[in-house]
């Protein structure tokens, strides 16, 4: 009898969402739904619930190491690593929809593509965007990766990673986890270093791109690049 309770109510839930899809869903039903593929027959909905409140949201929860999850949710490896699974799946989705080598010939374009560069990363990253003579990417490198609030990013690492991918310009980008789009003084100062130092083997520096969430901030658009 609880065997077919669960079954009736998967199916209820898959059948809603191929007629409805996940925009009507609450963030517990979508984890539930996920949940589904991973462990089966058994009620997923308290779990669900569980696992939210443990990591506060479900993006804190998509965000979290696949240990912690195992850790505090008390589930399996295999469940931890689906779940983890979603923001690097969403970046490679992303980088899919923009294509093989897109055009990034305006700082809109170039605030959206650093965005979906950085979805789901909750530590401070550096990017160093390759562009060939037409504006085209030739690689988006990650340079650093490091602790909240904590990027430190070297001149010559960039210069190198120029030559390696024979970028004819470059766009930077990195994340604030924080939230706040304002540069700092960091930020502006490294700013000036790379671009003096990818000056001198004629590379220029096309602008510099600060992700916080879905929104951006362009040192070009701000007119930062010029000073």
């Amino acid at each position: 009898m609880d065997k077919n309770l669960h079954e009736g109510h998967r199916q209820r839930v898959k059948k809603r969402y191929l007629s409805e899809g996940l925009d009507s869903f609450e963030d517990h039903q979508v984890l539930e739904l996920l949940l589904f593929y991973c462990i089966p027959m058994k009620d997923t909905n308290e779990l669900a619930h569980r696992m939210i409140k443990e990591f506060g949201s479900l993006a804190g929860l998509f965000e979290a190491d696949p240990k912690d999850i195992c850790r505090r949710c008390k589930v399996s490896e295999n469940t931890a690593i689906l779940v983890s699974l979603i923001p690097s799946l969403a970046r490679r989705y992303f980088k899919g929809k923009w294509g093989d080598k897109p055009v990034l010939n305006s700082s809109s374009k170039a605030g959206e593509y650093a965005v979906s560069l950085f979805a789901g990363r909750i530590y401070e990253a550096f990017y160093v965007i390759c562009l060939d003579s037409q504006n085209r990417v030739n690689h988006a490198a990650l340079v650093h990766e490091g602790t909240i609030n904590e990027a430190p990013v070297y001149p010559r690492l960039i210069v190198e990673t120029a030559l390696r991918h024979q970028a004819n310009s470059l766009i930077l980008a990195h994340n604030h986890p924080g939230g706040s789009l304002q540069p700092s003084s960091a930020d502006i100062q490294i700013t000036r270093k790379i671009a003096a130092a990818t000056e001198a083997i004629s590379i220029s520096v096309l602008d510099h791109i600060i992700v916080a969430g879905d929104k951006y901030f362009s040192f070009a658009e701000k007119g930062l690049m010029k000073s």
